[in-house]
């Protein structure tokens, strides 16, 4: 399956659109990240830990975008976006959230 941002795949014809397909990702937090990622906003850098969760957040909204998209019959996905965000839980955590949209495509032979 070909997993793209672009709205046209070079070189193929779209047969038909089979409709938009999204994929969630949630991660809750986590006590020792977060309070590391607070030394960094004090001393400033890079959070490697928190690049890490949203690498892995997105790889894995990618592979359930692909799964919706296969179950609909698509060959592609195109015009693929990524968006994060926090969900409030309590005064005391949040939870991080990544979304994956996209077009479920079939493709002509």
């Amino acid at each position: 399956m070909i997993l793209t941002t672009t709205d046209v795949i070079q070189g193929s014809v779209i047969q038909s659109y089979l409709g938009i397909v999204t994929a969630e990702v949630v991660y809750g937090s986590n006590f020792l990240r977060d309070f590391f990622a607070s030394i960094r906003d004090i001393v400033g850098g890079r959070t490697g830990s928190y690049e890490r969760l949203f690498e892995q957040g997105q790889r894995k909204a990618l592979q359930e975008l692909e799964q919706r998209a296969s179950r609909l019959g698509a060959d592609a996905v195109v015009g693929i976006e990524f968006d994060t965000g926090t969900i409030n839980v309590d005064q005391s955590g949040v939870l991080l959230l990544i979304t994956a949209t996209g077009t479920a495509i079939k493709l002509r032979n």
